[in-house]
């Protein structure tokens, strides 16, 4: 079957339903198939993004099934139990685990071409779970990482430099969660190193990464969940992969050999295009920052020792 420019979600919670809003809104899709369990929920949700439609654009919008797949260019999985407050990401991971065995292979078995995006956390289990269910498939199965993390970074910098976020060059790495790694070697403002911008202090650099790291904590704890800045990194992802953009995004990926770093997912920047990921970067970095992402690869892999595969 020909591949349309087509997004199947599954989960019609906040994080798929705000994705899928701000697909509408981009209007860059020809189709989107909503997917839950819930049929009132996905029923309303769809009926929702529909009445949207005269504002927006030409896209298509209908509750799917898992047969959408069989002519979609990506999906999105959001489905799965959501992070309560005081819970870590990785608490949720024997939940989501037993989700994720009876759904990934639903997905190829409808499309084994499709590229997978896992947004479910702990994405980068999840995601290193999906890559050991179908190895084969391992460029074309990635997570959203720490896309969010680090454009929570780059508008903190953003805020104190007084600059605009798309001149901030600047990444987080490793888990999604609590032991993640900036990279303050290789972040700049342009071409121009941060060492050269008195304002960060050490101090100051402390400060941004705690906020950065600390942001999803304090959002749920406030208003339950986090869904409008994901749905933005989704639709950049997707953007990304329907116009084979070659954008360079720290996307969690099965790492082989990085760093000293094998056989765990977790983020790096790589380069995404239409087939997925295209190539692995892998910037010079301090080595503190190497140690940090180290650490941070066992813990993921600790965790990823629970999963049922």
């Amino acid at each position: 079957m020909p591949l349309k420019n087509k997004v199947t979600i599954i989960g019609a919670g906040m994080v798929g339903s705000t994705a899928a809003y701000s697909l509408v809104a981009s209007d860059i899709t020809e189709e989107i198939a909503l997917v839950d369990i819930n049929q009132t929920l996905v029923k309303c949700q769809v009926m929702d993004l529909q009445h949207s439609m005269p504002f927006w654009g030409t896209t298509k919008i209908k509750v799917g099934s898992y047969e959408d797949i069989k002519d979609s260019r990506v999906v999105v999985v959001s489905c799965g139990a959501a992070q309560k407050p005081g819970e870590t990401r990785i608490d949720l991971v024997k939940k989501n685990s037993g989700i994720m065995k009876e759904v990934v292979p639903k997905i190829f078995a409808q499309n084994p071409n499709v590229i997978l995006l896992m947004i479910t956390n702990p994405v980068d289990v999840l995601t290193y779970q999906a890559v050991k269910m179908f190895p084969k498939k391992k460029n074309k199965i990635l997570g959203s990482g720490t896309i969010l993390d680090s454009a929570r970074f780059r508008f903190l910098i953003s805020q104190t430099l007084k600059v605009n976020t798309a001149s901030v060059h600047a990444y987080i790495v490793g888990e999604h969660g609590d032991s993640e790694v900036p990279l303050w070697s290789t972040a700049a403002i342009g071409n121009t190193p941060l060492t050269h911008f008195k304002q960060l202090t050490a101090t100051k650099k402390k400060q941004i990464f705690h906020q950065a790291r600390n942001a999803a904590y304090t959002i749920i704890e406030g208003k339950q969940s986090t869904y409008y800045a994901i749905g933005a990194g989704i639709n950049q992802i997707i953007q990304t992969i329907l116009f084979d953009k070659k954008t360079v995004l720290p996307l969690s990926h099965l790492v082989e050999g990085e760093y000293g770093i094998k056989d765990i997912c977790l983020s790096l920047p790589v380069i995404l295009g239409a087939g997925g990921i295209v190539y692995h970067i892998n910037p010079e970095i301090s080595a503190l920052e190497k140690k940090q992402l180290w650490r941070s690869a066992q813990t993921l892999k600790k965790i990823a020792k629970n999963i049922t595969l």
